[in-house]
């Protein structure tokens, strides 16, 4: 069960990105479908967040995992798919109180081995017993 958050996360699926200077600078980006060309792929997760004034200074533990679309665990080498860590924003002076604050970051996913099928990115916000879900992204691996 998944609990209420009050960040907003965009989330787009990508084939490489940057995130500079709070800007994301992304390459063939916001896919859906997947063609398999090989045994291993490359994909990118170009995330933006809008955090509350109120949770700024604050430690956000984020959690990035893909699923299939029955919602498993896709394994690597017998290991989740999944990146984590923690991002805290701080209020830059001159900002008007209350104004959201951004956070950008990419997570490279390298050598994937995928078969065809429907997948689903996941990022949540870790606190509980699951962690909230921030944002999904769903896609397809065709042949």
């Amino acid at each position: 069960m998944s609990s209420p958050t009050d960040i907003k996360a965009t989330m787009l699926l990508c084939d490489s990105a940057q995130s500079i200077a709070g800007k994301l600078y992304v390459l063939g980006g916001g896919w859906s479908l997947l063609r398999k060309t090989g045994n291993l792929m490359t994909m990118a997760l170009a995330v933006k967040l809008s955090i509350p004034w109120s949770r700024a200074n604050e430690s956000h533990d984020l959690e990035a995992r893909l699923v299939t679309e029955a919602g498993d665990d896709v394994l690597q080498d017998g290991q989740p798919v999944r990146a984590e860590g923690a991002i805290e924003v701080g209020r830059p002076p001159g900002l008007r109180q209350g104004t959201p604050l951004d956070a950008t970051f990419v997570l490279t996913f390298q050598n994937l081995s995928l078969d065809p099928g429907g997948y689903v990115w996941e990022l949540r916000e870790r606190g509980g017993s699951e962690g909230a879900v921030l944002a999904r992204e769903q896609f397809q691996v065709v042949q």
